[in-house]
């Protein structure tokens, strides 16, 4: 099992305080089923700068110490990108970290209450440089909750999505879980993901989301999932579904 969105480095964001909590997460992550992750450090959302050089070496660092304390779990640098005006730059600068070498899928993350009204554009002009974005979590942003034609136009223009396995088995409360289902059942997303971090709901739910996949849409669908994870890491194609729009649900107030 692969996971692509992880904050195990200790000491460069929230994730994880310690080289202490960043083995207990990789003991957790490996307990979970997961053998290979991508740790991805928030980068550019104004509150943490990651460079892409000092990842690499954080991550090269944390492997040596994975090593050392005989915890299997296989470790490679990227980043959870924060949509900036300074995107595109930092891309030219060669100082942004795509899911694989070949820097064809970039993590994607939009504030969790808005989408800028230039995100369009930006991520439009990040795929002529051809790299594909990621969204990542999109089943935790209110405005995507609010305005679900949304996600359909970012992934019908050729984003993908990544849901966090704790929303999908409901830890982020029903709304979440409801909205997660929603972007699952109209194949809008594309590959699940941990976002673990040494903080409450943050555990290692993964095994537990593939099996409600297969339960709600089969082995097949399930195994996709798992595909596209190893894709994105090795820089292979993604598989898509059939993308239908979300039809928002009419509430009626009881008098």
């Amino acid at each position: 099992m692969i996971d692509v969105h992880s904050h195990l480095l200790p000491g460069i964001d929230d994730g994880s305080s310690s080289m202490a909590h960043s083995l207990e997460l990789a003991r957790a992550a490996v307990a979970d089923g997961i053998t290979h992750a991508l740790m991805t450090p928030h980068h550019m959302n104004g509150r943490y700068m990651n460079h892409a050089q000092d990842v690499i070496n954080r991550t090269d660092a944390f492997q040596e110490e994975l090593t050392k304390a005989g915890i299997p779990l296989t470790v490679f640098p990227c980043q959870e990108v924060h949509i900036s005006g300074d995107l595109l730059s930092a891309i030219d600068n060669a100082d942004i970290l795509t899911t694989d070498e070949n820097g064809t899928y970039i993590l994607i993350e939009f504030p969790h209450d808005d989408i800028p009204t230039y995100a369009t554009d930006m991520l439009f002009q990040v795929m002529q440089r051809g790299i594909t974005p990621v969204i990542v979590h999109p089943e935790r942003n209110e405005k995507f909750m609010a305005h679900p034609e949304l996600l359909y136009d970012f992934i019908n223009r050729g984003c993908y999505s990544q849901v966090t396995a704790s929303s999908y088995v409901g830890t982020f409360g029903k709304s979440v879980q409801a909205f997660a289902d929603d972007i699952i059942n109209n194949g809008l997303a594309h590959v699940f993901a941990s976002d673990a971090h040494h903080l409450k709901n943050r555990d290692y739910e993964m095994s537990a989301a593939f099996r409600r996949l297969t339960k709600e849409h089969g082995a097949e669908y399930a195994d996709t999932f798992e595909n596209n994870a190893k894709a994105l890491v090795n820089g292979d194609p993604v598989q898509r579904f059939r993308q239908t729009p979300i039809k928002k649900k009419r509430f009626f107030a009881k008098y």
